[in-house]
């Protein structure tokens, strides 16, 4: 499956005399390519000039992917200068320099980038690695990232070919078989950023077949026959990926054919996950239940990964010894020494990775205790289990006669693809478990396809993929793989099948039955991906079970009625259309009429954090009794209207009537939609500042915490048109910080810091007073000497710059002591807390402060020896086990914690979060947003 981009029709009418294959490996990348003039043609490797190291050039079949961001002596000696780049200020490599320098100098390297790509828990736009970098160093997103890979390799062909730009040659990029279609999308963007504008895409255990094929091509017709299933497994750097290839027979020629028919979940699991499992071994021989600095943690990761190289290739010592700087030093003299023998790290690694199972064990769902890097990595590290689970969910799939005469989840081939492989120990031991699922008795084993070059065959692969698409070569059918489903309204989640399995790229889908749409309203439409149920036929009901339907970033949108009317219905068939890499497209086709609605994904809400993710049970509040809403609709109309029947002092009193609760229990299903009713009747609020005030006070609790509810988006945004900048009361001010700050969570990083920027004015001055400096002029409109609601604000705002919260937090604390703030003293305290907690509400982990600094906050904190409700909360969210080590206070400083807390007789769930972390309680819940929370929402 590829995607085209960026063709015109002249540029398809002109086949570029090279195609290119572009491996974006996690650990590894590389080209190949094909002279088309030459015939016969042949994929050759393209070797890449790289510093290798200081001052060094020289080209390597490969281009390691990491990216190392120099030092000011580094970058002023000139030793990361390259010849194509005519600037004499280089500051950055990526390659072997970038691998080996990062290596004892982890603060400054960049890795995994490919991992992060598709990782929904950060906004993979943003500028957040190196994860935990140094104070110095420019941080880059994932996109920037891997386009700067892309870059390098587009300029290694420049210096090669000259008169043959890359970004007109056609151009294939891999990725894994599992990347999401918001991976996808970004590896696109990445490739765009790097100026390569003719991009297709293909996965990467196809191209790695693909590769043997061309290897082997005078002979595979002999080494594989019709009826076989082919396993490839493809282990990288950081993903594993499993796809099955059918071959078929061909009633017209009596030839064979390949087709992919499956494809697996995405495994954010690989030789990284070694690494990691090798260094918590190492650190627990040197720290006993301690953990080593983080300084001296990222060096050991990137020792242990050479040691594994070693140690499980080819030839192995009986042992090594791996040192370690001393803390605070670059230097190995005074560091720490520890000697690994290859029997322990074969148990530890291959047991660990590969253990001997039975085919019938399935992959635990517990956390996954891998968090140094902030990735989310696989729940279980044996990948045999999830191989198992793989086989067996796709024991019949597209099998068009099932064999009798063994299990039909047994593969008759395996192909090995990804550095994992690079070690004989690994593929054998992968080979005698997938033998023992399926011996009979007879020592069955599988046939393993060989390759010669494993870091190079899906770079091979991809170019030969460019050939088949010429015509040329042997190509591979591929279905989609992956059945699409969009969920139905009702008292039990259901969904219906838009688009089966089988199906292949650029087929049409039109469901028979009739739906209902809603125009003019906002509506969500939740979509479901499921890569075993593969032959549902398009119009099948199914229940919405999670371990076989996995959910996608929904579809939100309000649909044009075409003008301004009341919200109405229409009855229309859904359409689906499957692009070119099987990303969907879904279309509303009314019934009586030409008309059409377009549903786009909201891509937005999984490569941005601005739409945080959420544990919501709201949705299933079930849909509001509409007489309920008119209730409702009738006394807002009561105060808003004119002439007004209601003060708007009655107004909350007279809703707790109407719904008979009082106000924190209403459902959010009835606070959306009371939201929508001020919105009818906003002009309202202009009567008088008590009407203005009353009007964004409910907008806001109605709208809290501004996510959690389908289209939440939506309407934060249509809040923020209304209401910033244009109050029709200077006075209604403060109770506009009470909206922003209410529905903070659903705010964009450019709202939180544009709503920050006067806010911060008067803080700054407010600190220049009491340092005894003069506080200048400043236009803030609010003291903070006097506003709580200030304080409460801006600790709400997690999407703020990092260096902004360390500023704002470190006043505070300086604060906290003054005898004439104490009238916003325990809002201070509370902002100290969200600013330094180790855990967020609402926004990704790269907007935590650093742990040293939430340790200095906390001593600040414990001095203070405040006796209040407010600072046993600060204490935990500052302190708050996260079993993340970058994250987390060091030991010491927890159990400092802890122990305060217990001579205070404070909550016993406190002390846990502390000491062995877990997730807030109700009550904790509803402290740390700043009041209740609607009914079905949680936060993290």
């Amino acid at each position: 499956m590829d995607q085209p981009t960026s063709h015109d029709q002249d540029d398809q009418q002109r086949p570029s005399r090279y195609v290119v294959g572009i491996d974006l490996g996690t650990t590894n990348s590389a080209m190949a390519y094909v002279d088309t003039h030459e015939q016969p043609w042949q994929v050759r490797t393209l070797a890449v000039p790289q510093l290798v190291a200081p001052f060094e050039v020289a080209s390597r079949d490969t281009l390691p992917s990491f990216h190392y961001q120099g030092t000011a002596a580094e970058v002023e000696a000139g030793g990361l200068q390259v010849p194509w780049v005519e600037s004499d200020s280089a500051n950055w490599a990526v390659g072997v320099l970038a691998r080996d320098e990062g290596t004892a100098k982890p603060g400054r390297l960049i890795a995994s980038a490919k991992s992060w790509l598709c990782h929904a828990g950060v906004d993979r736009t943003s500028e957040l690695l190196p994860w935990q970098g140094d104070a110095d160093v420019e941080r880059l997103s994932p996109v920037d990232v891997t386009s700067r890979y892309l870059a390098h390799l587009r300029e290694a062909w420049q210096q090669a070919f000259p008169k043959f730009p890359l970004a007109e040659q056609d151009v294939v990029v891999t990725l894994p078989a599992s990347f999401d279609e918001v991976a996808r999308e970004l590896t696109v963007a990445a490739a765009k950023r790097a100026e390569l504008p003719r991009v297709l895409l293909i996965e990467e255990p196809q191209a790695a077949f693909y590769a043997w094929v061309d290897r082997h091509a005078e002979s595979w017709q002999q080494l594989v026959t019709a009826g076989q299933k082919i396993l490839v497994c493809d282990v990288g750097g950081g993903t594993s990926d499993f796809t099955l290839i059918r071959v078929r027979g061909r009633e017209d020629s009596g030839d064979v054919e390949f087709h992919r028919v499956a494809v697996g979940e995405h495994l954010i699991l690989g030789g990284d996950n070694l690494d990691l499992a090798l260094a918590r071994h190492v650190e627990q021989r040197l720290a006993g239940d301690g953990k080593l600095p983080p300084e001296q943690w990222e060096v050991l990761v990137r020792t242990a990964r050479r040691a594994k190289e070693t140690l499980l290739g080819d030839n192995p010592p009986e042992s090594l010894t791996i040192n370690l700087p001393a803390a605070g030093s670059k230097l190995i003299g005074g560091g720490l020494q520890v000697e690994v023998t290859r029997s322990e790290v074969e148990q530890l690694l291959v047991d660990g990775f590969l253990p001997r199972t039975e085919l019938g064990e399935r992959p635990t769902r517990r956390q996954s205790g891998f968090q140094d890097f902030g990735l989310p990595y696989a729940a279980d590290a044996g990948i045999t289990r999830y191989l198992a689970a793989f086989l067996e969910a796709h024991r019949t799939t597209g099998d068009d006669e099932p064999t009798t005469e063994h299990d039909p989840a047994r593969p008759d081939l395996v192909l090995f693809n990804g550095g994992f492989f690079a070690s004989p120990m690994l593929r054998e031991r992968l080979i005698e478990v997938v033998s023992s699922w399926f011996d009979d008795g007879s020592q069955w084993q599988p046939v393993v396809l060989d390759h010669d070059r494993l870091d190079l065959a899906v770079a091979r692969g991809a170019a030969y993929y460019g050939m088949v698409r010429r015509g040329e070569g042997v190509g591979i059918t591929a279905n989609l793989a992956r059945s699409y489903y969009i969920g139905l309204a009702g008292e039990k989640p259901q969904a219906v099948c838009l688009a089966p399995g089988s199906a292949s790229a650029g087929q049409d889908f039109e469901l028979p039955s009739t739906f209902q749409l809603t125009l003019a309203e906002p509506v969500e439409f939740p979509l479901y991906v499921s890569s075993t149920r593969l032959v549902d036929p398009p119009g099948t009901i199914v229940p919405v079970d999670q371990a076989e339907l996995k959910p996608l970033p929904p579809i939100r949108t309000v649909l044009d009625a075409g003008r301004k009317r009341d919200p109405q219905t229409v009855d229309v068939h859904l359409h689906a259309h499957l692009t070119e890499i099987g990303a969907l497209e879904l279309s509303c086709r009314a019934v009586d009429s030409n008309a059409s609605w377009r549903l786009q994904f909201d891509v937005r809400s999984t490569t941005q954090t601005d739409m945080a993710a959420h544990e919501s049970a709201a949705e299933g509040e079930g849909i509001v009794d509409e007489q309920l809403v008119e209730s409702c609709r009738a006394a807002i109309a009561s105060v808003f209207d004119k002439p007004a029947e209601l003060k708007p002092s009655k107004l909350m009193p007279k809703l707790s009537d109407v719904l008979e609760a009082p106000r924190h229990e209403w459902p959010t299903s009835v606070l959306r939609r009371m939201w929508e009713l001020l919105m009818e009747v906003e002009p309202g609020r202009r009567q008088s500042q008590q009407h203005e005030s009353r009007w964004l006070n409910l907008v806001g609790y109605s709208l809290r915490p501004g996510y959690g509810y389908a289209v939440d988006d939506w309407r934060v945004t249509e809040t923020w048109r209304t209401v910033r900048n244009r109050l029709a009361f200077p006075a209604s001010q403060a109770e506009s910080l009470i909206l922003w700050r209410r529905i903070a969570g659903g705010l964009t990083a450019g709202q939180q810091l544009t709503i920050a920027e006067p806010l911060l004015a008067g803080i700054r001055a407010l600190a220049r007073r009491f340092s005894g400096g003069k506080a200048g002029n400043t236009t803030a409109a609010f003291d903070p000497a006097q506003s709580p609601e200030v304080w409460r604000l801006v600790g709400s705002l997690e999407l703020l710059p990092v260096p902004i919260k360390t500023e704002i937090g470190s006043i505070v604390v300086d604060l906290l002591p003054k005898r004439k703030l104490e009238k916003v003293k325990h809002a201070m305290l509370w902002t100290v807390g969200r600013l330094g907690q180790r855990v967020p509400v609402h926004g990704p982990l790269n907007t935590l402060v650093s742990a040293a600094r939430a340790g200095k906050w906390l001593d600040a904190v414990l001095e203070l020896a405040a006796d209040d409700a407010m600072t046993p909360l600060v204490v935990m969210q500052l302190a708050r086990m996260t079993g993340d080590r970058h994250r987390d206070l060091e030991q010491s400083k927890r159990e400092q914690a802890a122990n305060w807390l217990e001579q205070r007789n404070a909550a016993a769930h406190l002390v846990e979060l502390v000491r062995h972390g877990g997730t807030l309680d109700h009550e904790e819940q509803s402290q740390v947003f700043g009041e209740a929370l609607p009914s079905g929402l949680r936060l993290r």
